[in-house]
């Protein structure tokens, strides 16, 4: 094994003893939580959310046209999103996390500031 190796292997067991987690995910208490979750599999690891919006968007989606009158041509077709976005307040020592889930499925997840600052 190179020193570089070493290097690199050494700095990733650090972070995993540190327990730094991928970018995309969230610590609920020893259980992760990742990007393509369910909204339940997100219940079940980290409860109630603190805050909760529910809404729906519409957005516009590229389909190609089949048939006999128009084969090959991209058409436009406006489809509904339900969107959910949810915010956790894990206490002071921890930054507030804002979720967002697009018919169900977590999509993005955000640091936010800590509460009370």
């Amino acid at each position: 094994m190179t020193v570089d190796m070493k290097k690199r292997l050494l700095l990733f067991c650090f972070l995993a003893v540190l327990g730094i987690q991928p970018a995309f995910a969230l610590r609920c208490g020893n259980q992760l939580v990742r990007e393509g979750y369910r909204t339940s599999e997100v219940l079940e690891r980290c409860g109630e959310p603190d805050y909760r919006d529910a809404r729906v968007e519409y957005h516009s989606i590229r389909v190609r046209g089949s048939g006999i009158t128009q084969p090959g041509i991209d058409l436009e077709k406006v489809v509904p999103v339900n969107i959910e976005e949810w915010t956790y307040n894990f206490g002071p020592r921890r930054f507030m996390q804002w979720l967002r889930f697009e018919n169900g499925t977590l999509v993005e997840i955000r640091s936010l500031r800590r509460y009370g600052r």
